[in-house]
């Protein structure tokens, strides 16, 4: 490499963005100078979202989940712009940002995740809730702490999808009116939790069970409004009054992801090389929801927290090896286990054939996540409120 700086880009700042740059700015290049790393990301907060369920419970505070990245990075050789990558010229290797400036780089890191996709179903837009980010949980929360001090009996929410978020959601939201709503958690399929082992889908069951909450599978949504969600049941059409609909289904691709002129799959993810960089622009690594990552190029890698924060990993190293003229590696997922929210303070660990549950469960679960934050400096900060139970901010 000659003498000039080496710009890295890096567009996005979830678990696969910022953990690629906390990684990289630990190599000796970054120190010295010789290579700048820029992370762009328009939010203010970074989102531990494994994590997001503990906001609704008062389990966990915001700062705790959702810290800044300024005072996060702060220490760390990374450049933080708080804006948002609109475009990229992979020719002239160029980012374009909302500012309407550009960055030019030398290498580029995609990790800018993927958008809500909400199904073809009248209303459903209109009238659910999601819940992805830290104001989805807190406009939530204020919705729940409104039910509970509500002179109605019984509150009715409608929970679409029992997928993991679903199930954890359900179980959390029920913790939280102290039992007292009845909660629907509905789904197309015939079975929750279809991408987890049947020790993880009996534990989950019996919490669900345990709530009396009620599972309407194989259940078609029809229409939802302000107060009411039509469902299809064995050819039967029956309509359920909602104080509300919690809308937990899939995500689709970014605009700016379909408008590279790169080689996608059929769900507009970046096919990459199993060195994680894009086939035909190898100065360019994807990762996290907007690559099709896979091992042993037949197995899809998930697109969840645990993989995209491996694949951080990865990515550092090859950039660190391409910019020494070293051959960079294949990415391999290693599926450490399962980990699932059943409540409050409960949870389900399932990993190596080994499956734990309750309280137990729950604390080791926090204790694992809190391991997996992006700083020491603040993984002491959460520990110490866990130990000793001090719920100021620091």
């Amino acid at each position: 490499m000659n003498n000039k700086r080496i710009n890295v880009l890096i567009a996005g700042g979830g678990f696969g963005g910022l953990y690629t740059a906390l990684y990289l700015s630990k190599f000796s290049w970054v120190q010295s100078g010789k290579c700048q790393i820029t992370l762009v990301e328009p939010k203010d907060n970074f989102l531990f979202s494994p994590l997001l369920y503990e906001i609704l419970t008062d389990e966990l505070q915001r700062w705790e989940i959702a810290p800044n990245y300024q005072k996060l990075l702060l220490g760390h050789k990374i450049q933080w712009l708080q804006d948002r990558v609109t475009g990229i010229d992979i020719e002239q290797r160029q980012g374009f940002l909302a500012t309407n400036s550009y960055l030019s780089y030398d290498y580029l890191v995609i990790a800018l995740g993927r958008k809500t996709k909400f199904a073809n179903i009248p209303g459903l837009e209109q009238n659910a809730l999601t819940f992805r980010s830290i104001t989805d949980a807190e406009i939530l929360k204020e919705k729940l702490q409104i039910f509970k001090a509500s002179t109605k009996l019984k509150t009715s929410i409608a929970v679409i999808g029992a997928g993991a978020n679903g199930v954890e959601l359900a179980c959390k939201v029920y913790d939280k009116l102290l039992g007292e709503a009845e909660i629907y958690l509905i789904d197309r399929g015939q079975e929750i939790l279809k991408n987890f082992g049947k020790g993880v889908n009996k534990v989950a069951k019996k919490a669900l069970a345990k709530r009396n909450i009620q599972l309407l599978l194989s259940t078609e949504v029809k229409e939802v409004t302000a107060h009411s969600i039509t469902l299809k049941q064995n050819h039967t059409i029956n309509e359920y009054a909602t104080d509300l609909v919690l809308w937990t289904g899939g995500t689709e691709t970014i605009d700016l992801i379909h408008n590279l002129p790169c080689q996608r799959d059929d769900f507009g993810k970046l096919l990459t090389r199993p060195t994680l960089q894009l086939i035909d622009y190898p100065e360019i690594i994807a990762l996290g929801d907007v690559a099709d990552v896979r091992n042993n190029k037949t197995t899809p890698v998930p697109t969840t927290a645990q993989a995209a924060y491996q694949q951080a990993s990865c990515a550092a190293k090859n950039l660190q090896a391409i910019l020494q003229n070293k051959r960079p590696k294949s990415f391999y997922y290693l599926h450490l286990g399962d980990m699932l929210t059943l409540g409050k303070g409960e949870a389900i660990i399932s990993s190596f054939g080994i499956n734990l549950s309750g309280k137990i469960a729950g604390f080791l679960r926090r204790l694992i996540y809190i391991q997996r934050l992006p700083t020491m400096r603040h993984r002491l900060q959460v520990f110490k409120n866990l130990i000793f139970g001090k719920k100021n901010k620091p």
